[in-house]
Order: structure tokens, then C-alpha cells, then sequence
């Protein structure tokens, strides 16, 4: 099986921190690059590209072009989802595009292992995503070789749908499977109302879309997500030591 041509540099930021990932898919596509800078200035340090084919899932939304045009007016981390049928068949273009780390979905490949392989021969990081509907067990070998694990908080598919709160006890049984040293992202319905759930649950990498791109002011959309979650971990602390 040929591997990718060697085209970047691993950038994924160690797990240990809690990330704001904005997604822009949720971004105005008539002002992409200003939306990126926007969201770079307010200090967050990844920006996920979701993907669709149009047929894994029921839409479609863009391709290495976009990705290539906006890698030289940012210095984020480049998180590519691919929610694509076929993900070994386009990893290579998004890789040459400028990608930092490339996810895949497990329920797309019969031969996973062999994927991350060649995205790390390709000098980017790896991850695994998960539906709602499918079962933890189906990473459980791969998953030690990924260095982010993505749980779907929504269906795939389209932006703006509400978090499905049956999804956090699979984000909790991902974090118990990775361990500490494995980033554990979330999708979908990510607020500052639900992302203290997540986070509570193990998560430390948020992918947020309509909660920030909905608002006039980025940069106060993500103040909020940061504030609820360190709101929301300082009083667990609190309890835990009165306990």
C-alpha cells in the first residue's frame, strides 16, 4: 500500500490543555480569511475544516482548495475532519494543502491502522472518529496509535443541530479507553451551556460552530465557552474538596 508524500509537520498541541476549536463550516464563506483572523486574535489555536462528501453524510461542503487558500493567512492548527466515504482516497490532497492533523471516520475503513500509518509517514497527526451511533469497541485497536479520539455529539452532517446528551457517557468510556495523553475532541452542539458536560466527561478539545460564527462578537462568544467551562471546573474542584 503506498504511503502519502511527507508534506508538514506534526503541530497538534499536546492534550492537557482545554481547546476551543472554532469550525468553518459555521463561518461567513463570503469572508473566510478574516473570519479565521478573527478567531485567531481572540487566542484560540485550532480551527477545524469539516469535510462532507455528499454521501457519507447528507451534504457537502468543500475541498483542499479552501484549506490551501486560507494556510497562508494563519498560523493555527489546521484540524481536517474528513466525513467522507472514502478518507485514504483524499487524505494525501488535504495533507498537501497545509492540514496539521487529518481525522477519519472508523465506520469508513476496514484497514484503520494502516491509514494512521501513512498520515504520520506524512508528518501530520492522526484521529478516529465516532458516530452516535457506534460503539466504542470499534476504535478500541486504533485508538492507541491516534492522537486525538473525536466523538460526534450530533449526527453528521450539518451545523446548528443541538447536542445529544446521551453522547457524553461515550466521550466519558473514550477518555477511560486514551488515557491522559490522548486528545479527546467533541462535535456538535458544543455551547457554554453544554461544553462543561463534555468537559466534565473527559473532553479537552471543543469543536464549537454556531455558538461563536452566530454572534457578532467572536471573540466574546468564546470568552463565554471559556469562562462556563472554568466556571464549571473550579467548582468541581471546590466540591471535591469539602468532600
Amino acid at each position: 500500500m503506498r504511503g502519502f508524500r511527507s508534506c508538514s509537520k506534526m503541530r497538534l498541541l499536546k492534550a492537557g490543555t482545554i481547546e476551543i476549536v472554532p469550525s468553518v463550516l459555521a463561518a461567513d464563506f463570503g469572508r473566510l480569511a478574516a473570519e479565521v483572523a478573527e478567531v485567531e486574535a481572540a487566542g484560540v489555536k485550532m480551527i477545524q475544516f469539516d469535510i462532507m462528501d455528499g454521501h457519507f453524510v447528507p451534504n457537502i461542503s468543500f475541498g483542499p482548495p479552501i484549506v490551501a487558500a486560507l494556510r497562508p493567512y494563519s498560523s493555527l492548527v489546521f484540524d481536517v475532519q474528513l466525513m467522507i466515504s472514502d478518507p485514504r482516497r483524499y487524505a494525501e490532497a488535504f495533507v498537501r494543502a497545509g492540514a496539521d492533523h487529518i481525522t477519519f471516520h472508523i465506520e469508513t475503513v476496514d484497514r484503520s491502522l494502516d491509514l494512521v500509518d501513512d498520515l504520520h509517514k506524512a508528518g501530520v497527526t492522526a484521529g478516529v472518529a465516532l458516530n452516535p451511533e457506534t460503539d466504542v469497541l470499534h476504535i478500541v485497536d486504533v485508538a492507541p496509535y491516534c492522537e486525538m479520539v473525536l466523538v460526534m455529539t450530533v449526527h453528521p452532517g450539518f451545523g446548528g443541530q443541538e447536542f445529544m446528551p446521551e453522547t457524553a457517557e461515550k466521550v466519558r468510556r473514550v477518555r477511560e479507553l486514551t488515557g491522559p495523553a490522548t486528545r479527546v475532541e467533541v462535535d456538535g452542539g458544543i455551547t457554554a451551556e453544554t461544553a462543561p458536560i463534555v468537559v466534565d466527561c473527559g473532553a479537552d478539545t471543543l469543536v464549537v460552530g454556531s455558538a461563536i460564527f452566530s454572534r457578532k462578537d467572536r471573540r466574546a462568544a468564546i470568552e463565554d465557552i471559556r469562562r462556563a467551562v472554568a466556571s464549571a471546573r473550579a467548582s468541581f474542584v471546590s466540591m471535591q474538596r469539602r468532600e
